[in-house]
């Protein structure tokens, strides 16, 4: 993705200050490349920020963020929307999320028993849409 972004953002003859990539998931707030992202905006350093996906940036308050950068002169570039997904799908994968990270601050990230309880959770929701159709 970084290589990616590179290219697009040499296609459109942007000047690329900084590359920033955190591991941790899109609902932690203290992620460090987010807090340098921050610093960047704050202090005029940047007036776009690129991402390949709305969720590689933040899972929630996009629109929050966007409206922060705006008022320092920045906007929030993202190069692909995605797929379209009605409220439904949305609120699914909000909640897969938020499971997958709790569950990490319980256990560990690479633990075993996050992974059983994410697939848990997998599982209960396809059943309830298998069974749910009705409802």
């Amino acid at each position: 993705q970084v290589e990616y972004l590179r290219q697009y953002c040499a296609a459109r003859g942007y000047s690329v200050v900084d590359v920033l990539s955190d591991v941790a998931s899109g609902l932690r707030t203290d992620r460090r490349g987010l807090m340098k992202l921050f610093d960047h905006v704050t202090k005029g350093e940047a007036d776009a920020v690129v991402v390949t996906y709305r969720d590689r940036l933040t899972r929630f308050g996009f629109e929050y963020l966007e409206r922060l950068f705006s008022s320092f002169g920045a906007r929030i570039e993202v190069v692909f929307g995605g797929e379209p997904k009605d409220s439904r799908e949305e609120l699914v994968d909000d909640m897969m999320e938020l499971i997958a990270s709790f569950a990490g601050r319980l256990y560990g990230t690479r633990s075993h028993r996050r992974k059983e309880l994410v697939e848990g959770f997998k599982e209960l929701v396809e059943e309830v849409e298998r069974g749910g159709e009705g409802d």
